[in-house]
């Protein structure tokens, strides 16, 4: 690897242009997949941090906004807390509300009716849970929008008042928009259209004969594998895993796959640019690399010695790109843009760079096993 070093000294210049541009894919790496994990985050965290496995829909509903469409009964429950496997299922209810706090704050909330007893309770992390058909705990990221425990927020064009009693201990939001957590019950009294304005009342949800919700939560025993057909057959759901439910969330399907392209192009574009570069720098060489041949150096060595230059400033570029997205990054993760940095992204983004620009330098690199001495050196003369 001596000739390599030697000419990572000489030519310093055109590889220090080079990694600049490498550094500038890497922080643009960093920075895409903070802002991935951001949105992922800001749309579904809700979803991510209930102990649920599957999300049960009900059958012939489309997946885009699957939360927002279904209806399903507690017969579809109970058919599913019957299945194999099965430790326990809840009803839940959602649904995007405007609504308007006691001090005049208008604020969006994505409302979650659940059992409050069931397995979907949040866990609190100021303030306390739920405990009358009036009050509800909503996500931490609501205080930045004005909503404080004790604040009475009013739903629109209902005019609900419910009471805000504490906020989950991790950011839940759904659709990029807070949630807050209602009884069941109270959520059906909503959904229903047959609240009056003020605060719900258990005599006023006693009046109500409504009891669907929008899906079913399934939580499975530990080390169980549910057998999904059998069970969507028996209830009339079409149930999927936990994760494969984000794609029921508002706009995350379209957000995740734009973003994920603009990654490959990235990727590609960086395989692009360093096969240009050695390319070029090959073909500089071409008489150099003649003499090497010529006084016995094989072509393995040379294409060794090429793909461990590649590697070296791949290596370097990416670091120093990596350390700048990095901090960057920090800044961002301070503001109201959804970005989060996380280390098995950023870790995929910065190997997948230095990979395809390896793969880049590759094919230009194996050009040197075509380089003939004697026609090379003849050519100088």
């Amino acid at each position: 690897m001596f000739l390599a070093l030697r000419e990572l000294r000489f030519a310093r210049a055109r590889f220090g242009l080079m990694g600049g541009v490498i550094a500038l894919i890497a922080v643009l790496m960093v920075l895409l997949s903070g802002l991935s994990s951001g949105l992922v985050n800001d749309g579904v965290s809700g979803l991510k941090g209930m102990p649920a496995t599957h999300i049960a829909f009900n059958e012939g509903t489309k997946t885009d906004n699957a939360f927002s469409r279904s209806v399903v009964d507690p017969s579809q429950a109970e058919a599913w807390s019957t299945q194999p496997g099965v430790e326990e299922v809840t009803l839940m209810g959602s649904a995007m509300m405007n609504a308007v706090t006691d001090d005049g704050t208008q604020v969006d909330l994505s409302l979650f009716g659940i059992d409050t007893g069931s397995f979907l309770a949040p866990a609190i992390g100021e303030g306390r849970g739920i405990e009358a058909v009036n009050e509800m705990v909503v996500s931490p990221t609501a205080e930045d929008e004005g909503v404080e425990i004790g604040s009475v927020v009013t739903l629109d064009r209902i005019d609900v008042a419910l009471t805000v009693v504490g906020y989950t201990e991790d950011q839940a939001t759904f659709g990029h928009v807070s949630m807050a957590y209602l009884p069941l019950e109270t959520w059906q009294l909503i959904a229903s259209g047959q609240s009056q304005p003020g605060e719900p009342t258990e005599t006023a949800i006693a009046a109500v004969d409504f009891d669907t919700a929008s899906s079913i939560a399934i939580k499975a025993e530990n080390g169980a594998s549910l057998d999904l057909a059998a069970g969507d057959a028996a209830a009339g759901t079409v149930t999927s895993t936990l994760e494969d439910s984000f794609d029921a969330s508002p706009g995350y399907t379209a957000e995740t796959l734009t973003l994920e392209m603009i990654q490959i192009f990235l990727y590609a574009i960086c395989a692009l640019v360093v096969g240009a570069f050695f390319t070029v720098w090959t073909i500089q060489r071409k008489h150099e690399l003649a003499v090497l041949r010529a006084i016995g150096a094989s072509t393995g060595y040379l294409l060794r010695d090429g793909i461990f230059q590649a590697v070296v400033i791949l290596t370097l570029s990416t670091a120093a790109g990596l350390a700048a997205g990095l901090g960057m990054g920090a800044w961002m993760s301070g503001t109201a843009m959804p970005f989060a940095l996380e280390a098995g992204p950023i870790s995929i983004a910065t190997a997948l760079t230095i990979l395809m620009g390896v793969l880049g330098a590759a094919v230009a690199i194996v050009r040197i096993s075509r380089v003939d001495p004697l026609a090379a050196l003849g050519g100088q003369r």
